[in-house]
């Protein structure tokens, strides 16, 4: 599994994935808030299976 998530698009993956769970358990947003594990997730771990089937990249590593 090589990485197709880099740079800026992970920085906001991790904000935004901790915003979203940080407002749930707040109870601002209910529990649909949750949801931001998976941009957390995919930030943390450099990888969206969501890119596969479109070929995209947004890291600057060269696989081989």
């Amino acid at each position: 599994m090589s990485q197709n998530v880099g740079g800026i698009d992970r920085i906001l993956r991790i904000v935004v994935g901790l915003a979203l769970i940080g407002l749930a358990l707040a109870g601002v947003i209910g529990w649909w808030g949750y949801i931001g594990a998976v941009p957390l997730l995919t930030g943390i771990i450099g990888w969206c299976p969501a890119y596969l089937p479109f070929g995209i990249k947004t890291c600057n590593v060269k696989n081989a």
